[in-house]
């Protein structure tokens, strides 16, 4: 009888705890990645690990860093853009994409920015200081969890049992400039979902990225690199016209058209490939050039969106496809088209996609 009185009462409990976590507001202004290094293994497909460095691209005589491509750029003028400052630091706006910019190098920068990911509760697989980029791993945000008395009485005990059942990355990419650094944050989000009618089986699939989220890590790297609590939330709530851009037609080839010069536009086309899980093998400013792969979705399988293709829509069998990201500019025109590996105009259906998910994030 008391092994049967056990089991009632932590039935009861557990009943208990799922009535109030269906009754409960989530506070979604919340952030707490605590353990993350702990969250659930995905497995990544081919077109999302990371390859070695292509070095076709160095320039003879010496190693060039994917950094070093930026000094010398003089910054052309381009469409005004909402940009709100403090001291060496401040943070423009274009659209849904924020960034930050600081006057101070990518070498001054790194360790800080390192250092401000692994107190946030993540760990990091991606640490290339040349290239500038750094990825965290996957992790689980969970101050979602519901936050009524039963979680606070048994805190760890429920947190062991509940799960939001989303999974988020974050890549930064640190761009040398030359009066100091631009730094940009991208989201990249998975769920769980049922694969079946029985709802007996779950299977990861990508969800759309969070400028939010992003804007709110952005707000918290500006703390960490000076700025108080106070200022940062004001900085970070400046607003700028949306900018869109289409798609269109050239020659045949399929390209996006943006309505910004140069600056803007490489920024926001390589913001716009981040959180849209491409590979950014490496990139040239000075070319208007990034150097991206790609898998090609499986036909065989169930159409699926662009996002799904490219998070996991191809067999293990498939190689990535690498293309060439042209961003060219006359003006205040921006031209952004796919080319293949060897540099000639892509117009492909792989092509046709590429340039359809960047417009659409561009949006």
């Amino acid at each position: 009888m008391k092994n049967l009185s056990q089991i009632s009462r932590y039935a009861l409990l557990a009943t208990l705890v799922a009535s109030l976590a269906a009754c409960s507001v989530l506070e979604s202004d919340k952030i707490d990645y605590k353990s993350a290094g702990k969250a659930p293994t995905l497995e990544v497909p081919p077109d999302l690990s990371q390859l070695s460095r292509d070095n076709r691209y160095a320039v003879p005589g010496g190693a060039v860093t994917a950094n070093a491509y930026q000094a010398g750029i003089a910054n052309a003028p381009g469409v005004p853009t909402a940009v709100s400052n403090l001291g060496d630091v401040r943070m423009e706006r274009a659209g849904s994409q924020r960034w930050i910019v600081v006057n101070r190098t990518p070498d001054q920068l790194w360790d800080p920015v390192k250092d401000f990911w692994q107190e946030s509760g993540f760990l990091l697989t991606t640490d290339q200081r040349n290239l500038g980029i750094m990825e965290t791993d996957w992790a689980e945000n969970r101050a979602k969890l519901p936050q009524d008395i039963i979680r606070g009485t048994l805190g760890k005990l429920v947190d062991s049992v509940y799960s939001t059942g989303e999974l988020d990355r974050f890549r930064t990419r640190l761009e040398r400039t030359p009066n100091g650094t631009e730094i940009f944050i991208s989201h990249r989000g998975m769920q769980e979902v049922y694969n079946n009618s029985r709802q007996d089986q779950t299977v990861w699939q990508p969800r759309p990225s969070d400028p939010e989220l992003e804007t709110e890590f952005l707000r918290r790297l500006m703390v960490k690199l000076g700025v108080s609590q106070e200022q940062s939330k004001i900085l970070a709530s400046t607003s700028a016209p949306t900018k869109t851009a289409s798609v269109a037609s050239v020659g045949g080839q399929p390209v996006v058209q943006i309505s910004e010069g140069f600056d803007r536009a490489w920024r926001r086309v390589g913001l716009a490939l981040d959180r849209t899980g491409f590979t950014v093998e490496d990139r040239d400013r000075s070319a208007g050039l990034y150097y991206v792969r790609y898998v090609t979705p499986n036909a065989e399988k169930k159409e699926a969106g662009f996002l799904s293709k490219i998070f996991g829509g191809s067999s293990k069998d498939e190689a990535p496809i690498k293309f060439r990201i042209s961003v060219k500019s006359q003006g205040e025109a921006t031209t952004v088209s796919v080319l293949n590996e060897a540099g000639a105009p892509e117009s492909s259906a792989n092509a046709q996609r590429i340039v359809k998910v960047i417009a659409d994030d561009l949006k």
